[in-house]
């Protein structure tokens, strides 16, 4: 899993939480507002009433209502301030209820109420219940609407015959009755002149209401879009950076690359093409001017020399000497055949590479091949070679072979040059890697000069000068047939006091 992926997860549980605890924190506090709003209006009527009764005999005869200084309540300045406008102040502590009103200037009203396992507040009940009989008892039909509304209930007189014959049975002994349902809480009452009235409390509130879902709907995907708004911009900022990189490649800027490359993710993968491309785009270019230059330079001396013998068999004064002229062009058109196959095979491979068929070979018989081969061509040269131990066991490898014959052909003639009578071949193969090292006992390469011989078209002064042959090619084709096969090409010290040059590969090659 990329670390992309790994983000957006993060980003996602992290913005899931927050809105979860978002949520969570308005409902809450949405719940706790409207809990104590829809106490206020139920708990205050009777507390006015009692307040407007003005008997603190008659309140201290109750053990939930107490009447006390301001002083003595221990209130909050903000509650003070709230009890003298004439406003309820409500208190939870676990199930029971605490309501404060002032009764006078400088006394307070605290009625206490327990919660019961039904959600029933019976002392409230008891209270409001009794209020409600005292200011029924002498009613009259007009003054039942503004009971009602002074009360904060709905109240309906009981005149069916059968539902009052249900209520009485219900009723008993008692003067009211109190019973919940999932719409509410509901009460009859029943009046000593006989009268039956039905009350019915306001309607509790719904923890989830329609106006808090709808704020966190849109809330919700208020914050989605933004976050995605954010996502995209980021994405099409950094495909801009690409979109700009590639403009500026394409007026010529071939050092322009993507900045924001490096990251484990699709975009940052992106880049980081576009940025090997681009790399590997200028390296040609490079290349493709360093080939220019060379080539033009490599090209005069046989053109020149065949010019030259053209002239001359103008003035040969024999056939022998014309025969001689003949095999001089022919040689120099041969040298041309030779320079433009290398040429054609460099640019090959730079740019791009062929297309290797990778096969399994045995690499000890394609260096005895060569070994015997470069023999033949020099007889007077003792070429040998050698195997390090367990290298028989894993000579089979995954190789484009006629590449790699032609890597260690080109190692190999170079050293027999350069060598003033021996040339080793050591192999050394494992379970991972294929090493061959080409040694002669020649007068070596400065180690100044050991990066710069890969170096298309290079020659070495001394004793690796043009008189020696070969076109300056050869190696940098060495080098880049290794490259394709996942492997190096380096140089160093031999022990037998020449140059000892270095084959490494994969025994196995990356399947795409």
């Amino acid at each position: 899993m990329s670390k992309l992926i790994v983000k957006i997860l993060v980003g996602l549980v992290t913005v899931i939480s927050v809105l979860g605890l978002f949520s969570f924190t308005v409902i809450k506090l949405s719940n706790y507002v409207r809990f104590e709003h829809y106490w206020t209006e139920l708990v205050s009527p009777p507390l006015a009433y009692l307040a407007a009764q003005e008997n603190e005999a008659l309140l201290d005869k109750q053990s939930n209502i107490s009447v006390m200084t301001k002083k003595e309540a221990g209130v909050s300045e903000l509650s003070l301030a709230r009890l003298d406008a004439g406003q309820v102040v409500l208190e939870f502590n676990d199930d029971e209820l605490l309501a404060w009103f002032l009764y006078q200037d400088e006394q307070l009203i605290r009625f206490k109420s327990d919660l019961d396992e039904d959600g029933i507040h019976h002392f409230y009940l008891q209270q409001i219940m009794s209020a409600l009989q005292s200011s029924l008892e002498d009613l009259s039909g007009a003054q039942l609407d503004d009971i009602s509304e002074q009360f904060s209930v709905y109240i309906n007189k009981i005149t069916n015959a059968e539902k009052r014959q249900v209520i009485e049975r219900r009723l008993a002994e008692k003067a009211y009755h109190v019973s919940k349902t999932s719409a509410g809480v509901s009460a009859v009452l029943s009046l000593s002149d006989g009268q039956i009235f039905e009350v019915i409390f306001p309607e509790e509130y719904s923890v989830l209401s329609w106006p808090i879902l709808l704020f966190l709907f849109v809330f919700t995907v208020g914050l989605l879009v933004l976050i995605s708004y954010l996502l995209i911009q980021r994405l099409e900022r950094r495909l801009r950076n690409i979109q700009t990189a590639a403009s500026r490649i394409s007026r010529g800027e071939l050092d322009a690359r993507v900045s924001n490359a490096g990251d484990d993710d699709s975009i940052s993968r992106l880049g980081d093409a576009f940025n090997s491309m681009a790399d590997h785009i200028q390296r040609l270019m490079l290349v493709q001017k360093e080939m220019i230059h060379a080539v033009s330079h490599e090209l005069r001396t046989p053109v020149a020399r065949i010019r030259f013998g053209v002239q001359m068999i103008e003035d040969c004064p024999g056939q022998e000497a014309l025969q001689k002229q003949v095999r001089g062009i022919d040689g120099d058109i041969q040298e041309l055949d030779e320079l433009i196959d290398e040429i054609l095979t460099y640019a090959r491979l730079e740019q791009g590479g062929p297309i290797l068929a990778f096969q399994e070979a045995d690499v000890s018989a394609i260096v005895e091949q060569v070994v015997l081969e470069q023999g033949g061509v020099k007889p007077e040269m003792h070429i040998f070679s050698e195997y390090k131990e367990d290298s028989d066991v894993w000579k089979i490898s995954e190789v484009e072979a006629r590449y790699i014959h032609r890597s260690i052909q080109n190692l190999v003639g170079n050293a027999t040059r350069y060598a003033n009578s021996k040339v080793k071949v050591v192999c050394a193969f494992d379970s991972e890697t294929c090493r061959i090292d080409v040694e002669d006992d020649g007068p070596g390469i400065p180690e100044s000069d050991w990066e710069s011989v890969f170096t298309p078209f290079a020659r070495l002064d001394d004793s690796r000068t043009r008189s020696s042959g070969g076109y300056g090619l050869g190696l940098s084709i060495v080098r880049r047939i290794l490259y394709w096969h996942g492997g190096q090409a380096f140089l160093s010290r031999s022990d037998m006091g020449g140059a000892k040059f270095s084959l490494v590969w994969p025994r196995s090659q990356v399947k795409d």
